[in-house]
């Protein structure tokens, strides 16, 4: 769960509409406006996990290149999934992460952010930026966020926790399904864990 709830930080990130700014302007201003929001609202602090989810939708979805990020989960297997397979294994994986996280977005619990300078040069379009996450006792985490420039502001593609990236975990669980059980065999493993979270925020 605290790794999760680092990652949770990752999907605060952008605002819904706004002129294009630096990706790391980008990431400190709206991060600091969802933690303000967490801070101040006793539904998600007592645990109300569709409170959290609601602010997720709200403040990220259109701003992850989740295609991009089921592609790179995916790895070598993406090229074996035909369009259809591929928009279900895009929503499934949306939902697995929104779902996720809304719950780890509750355990919130003060939580400080420091950046390091931005390395980007003028054209640049795809660019890292460094955080790290200190925690009141526990070791500071450090959260990297891979985003790319698209037609419509940056977006991210990949986040590395502690150095460890998130699509690269997912693309040895991915694979592992594909090659046992098919893409259709990890259509339906993603769908059943999204259906034990939806009970779980529902019980």
């Amino acid at each position: 769960m605290r790794i999760a709830l680092m990652l949770l930080l990752a999907f605060g990130l952008l605002p819904a509409a706004q002129a294009e700014t630096a990706p790391d302007e980008l990431v400190k201003s709206v991060t600091a406006e969802v933690i303000e929001i967490v801070k101040n609202d006793e539904d998600i602090k007592k645990g109300d996990p569709r409170k959290a989810a609601q602010l997720v939708q709200e403040k990220v979805l259109h701003h992850f290149n989740f295609t991009r990020m089921t592609a790179l989960a995916m790895g070598v297997s993406w090229r074996q999934a035909t369009p259809e397979q591929r928009r279900s294994l895009v929503d499934q994986f949306r939902t697995l992460l929104v779902r996720t996280y809304s719950t780890a977005l509750t355990s919130y619990r003060d939580q400080t952010i420091d950046y390091a300078p931005l390395r980007m040069q003028p054209g640049d379009k795809d660019v890292t930026v460094r955080s790290l996450v200190r925690q009141p006792g526990a070791q500071p985490v450090t959260i990297d966020y891979r985003m790319e420039k698209t037609s419509d502001n940056w977006k991210v593609y990949d986040v590395a926790v502690g150095g460890v990236s998130l699509v690269t975990t997912y693309r040895d669980t991915f694979n592992t399904e594909v090659r046992n059980s098919g893409i259709d065999g990890l259509l339906k493993t993603l769908m059943e864990k999204n259906q034990q979270l939806a009970n779980q925020s529902n019980g």
